[in-house]
């Protein structure tokens, strides 16, 4: 396998993982954190959101679109520019609606709830702070998971894109 077809794997990849965890969050964390009590919601999104804040999650999440744009490079450059077009897409898509989505709208509600001392809300006062994070951070999350399965699949179609035309 020459650097170029390993680029390309390599950024499938990442974005596959990335994509893979965004909708995982879709179909069984925020479902099941449906069914928990607002004190509890609250308390599990502080630790999460601290939690994943890591090199296992911010490198891929970071670097895809870089991945992806040299991906695109190493396609045009070798002549394969349906392939190289895809996945310039798949960057522009991931860096608009993955990266700006996430720094736009789920890290600053991030930071709010982060803010938050638990223990010194009354129950009127855990209800509201979660509904007022939790609505717009699903809205947010899912524009993003809806962006990240869309790069994930320009960058797949320009892998057989790419594959039909060397072949």
């Amino acid at each position: 396998m020459n650097a170029r077809i390993s680029l390309l794997v390599i950024s499938i990849m990442a974005t596959g993982l990335v994509t893979g965890l965004l909708y995982g969050w879709v179909v069984s964390v925020i479902p099941g954190l449906r069914r928990v009590e607002g004190d509890t919601y609250i308390s599990t999104m502080q630790n999460i959101n601290r939690e994943i804040i890591n090199p296992w999650f911010v490198i891929p999440f970071m670097t895809v679109p870089l991945m992806l744009a040299a991906a695109s490079f190493a396609e045009l450059r070798a002549g394969n520019h349906r392939a190289g077009w895809y996945l310039a897409a798949a960057a522009t898509t991931y860096v608009i609606g993955v990266l700006g989505v996430t720094m736009g709208g789920n890290i600053p509600l991030n930071d709010s709830l982060d803010a938050v001392d638990l223990g010194s809300l009354s129950g009127d006062a855990v209800e509201r702070t979660r509904t007022e994070y939790e609505t717009p951070w699903n809205r947010w999350h899912n524009l993003r998971t809806a962006a990240s399965v869309i790069a994930f699949a320009l960058a797949t179609a320009a892998a057989m894109i790419g594959e039909t035309d060397q072949g």
